[in-house]
């Protein structure tokens, strides 16, 4: 986790998907916002949450595109989900992370956290 917040540029804003329950906090913004906002959450309602099949894509404008796919279950319910999802990266010319985007399936969470 710490390297993760390391790689975040201090004013990072952090965008989860529109109709995701994280997005309620959006837009997040610095590392530790994205830690008590996404992070915590996650870890607090996730039996586990992982990430699987990560293809980085390299991009113009210092911009990379990572499609993947969760695979997570749900504390409260025991529900599991598998979702197809994308984050879209912004860098700073020292490499660090400006901004994030996320692109998922929410029906496939919304399914899960019910």
């Amino acid at each position: 986790m710490a390297t993760v917040l390391g790689s975040m540029d201090s004013s990072i804003e952090w965008n989860e998907a529109e109709s995701n329950s994280l997005a309620d906090g959006n837009p997040y913004i610095g590392p530790d916002a994205v830690l008590k906002g996404v992070f915590t959450k996650l870890g607090e309602n996730h039996e586990y949450f992982e990430l699987q099949d990560v293809k980085i894509h390299g991009m113009e404008d210092d911009m990379v595109l990572a499609t993947l796919r969760y695979d997570g279950k749900v504390k409260a319910t025991g529900k599991t989900y598998n979702a197809q999802a994308a984050h879209l990266w912004k860098l700073s010319d020292e490499g660090k992370i400006t901004s994030f985007q996320q692109y998922v399936d929410t029906k496939k969470l919304a399914e899960a956290e019910k």
